[in-house]
């Protein structure tokens, strides 16, 4: 009888599949068990401190874990929840990030990232550091670092406008590098008054909510280029950009001399329309082409001197 070689070959390479599988799930059975039994050679904690900020120590860290560093060697692997103490220690407000693992050698592995700050914040007689998620540390002695400072009162109860919202602001001046040594400071008034306190002393810079801070940014260095060389830099204390396509400058209120004549009437202007800005290729003072600025004035009449009343009735008698 003939034997079909290519149906022997089947049958082999079938029988090897099915001795491959077996010995797979075998293996697979052996080392979960053997996972299952596995013994704990020890838990180590490493602090992961690139930034310098020293807002953690492996020992805080160890402390936060209460007893289990002194436990882990000798318990099973399989009692050791990996994901609770991650979970556990992303809490605590000095930590940006923590990775807890099982490695080879059967040991826990603890990694932490201390929290990296973006700005100080400055709240009455508070203050504190905030990460890119709105965490915050409070300032001490033991750190200090040289980051964006913030000035202003942040409601514990507002979640929607918070220290972390002016984020965005933090990150486009971290990208340009002209304006962010300008910057000496963030003050915040409202919402929708954020003030820059510039280097330049003298004024400070109005740009209402950090949104459209390209157009903003570029009407702001018209003003420095094209009108504060002229005008000079303490003319002004207040630069507005907040309203799309303007720039609003607000004079110095200075002293008022006494006046010479009771009749001659005396006007504090405070906005310079001359300084106005508004949209590419449209003279300052103007706010639309060919059109004068709204808030421009009249000149104020100067009062007539009215008739003695009395001396000319005496005259009469």
């Amino acid at each position: 009888m003939k034997i079909n070689r290519q149906r022997l070959k089947t049958i082999m390479f079938a029988a090897g599949s099915i001795l491959l599988a077996a010995y797979l799930v075998g293996a697979l059975v052996v080392s979960a068990s053997s996972r299952h039994t596995d013994i704990c050679t020890g838990l180590k904690v490493a602090v992961i401190d690139e930034g310098g900020f020293n807002f953690v120590t492996a020992r805080e860290i160890a402390n936060e874990l209460g007893s289990l560093p002194e436990r882990a060697a000798g318990m099973r692997l399989s009692a050791i929840n990996t994901e609770r103490i991650t979970e556990a220690l992303r809490r605590i407000d000095k930590i940006e990030d923590v990775r807890v693992v099982k490695t080879s050698d059967r040991k826990i592995l603890v990694e932490v990232v201390p929290l990296i700050p973006v700005a100080r914040v400055f709240d009455g007689n508070k203050s504190y550091y905030i990460n890119k998620d709105n965490k915050r540390i409070s300032a001490s002695a033991r750190y200090h670092m040289d980051v964006p400072v913030i000035s202003g009162h942040f409601s514990p109860s507002d979640t929607v406008f918070t220290p972390a919202s002016l984020i965005p602001l933090l990150d486009w001046l971290g990208k340009n590098e002209k304006w962010n040594s300008l910057v000496t400071m963030i003050k915040v008034d409202s919402p929708h008054d954020v003030i820059l306190v510039p280097a330049i002393s003298g004024h400070v810079v109005n740009i209402g909510e950090p949104v459209d801070l390209e157009s903003k940014f570029e009407r702001l260095g018209k003003i420095y280029t094209d009108v504060l060389p002229v005008k000079g830099w303490n003319y002004y204390d207040t630069l507005t950009v907040k309203w799309a396509g303007q720039v609003v400058a607000t004079r110095r209120i200075k002293p008022v001399a006494t006046p010479k004549y009771e009749a001659d009437e005396v006007t504090d202007e405070v906005t310079d329309v001359s300084t106005m800005l508004a949209g590419e290729g449209v003279d300052p003072g103007r706010t639309k082409v060919g059109e004068k600025a709204h808030s421009e004035k009249p000149i104020p009449a100067v009062a007539k001197e009215k008739p003695d009343t009395a001396s000319a009735n005496s005259k009469k008698q």
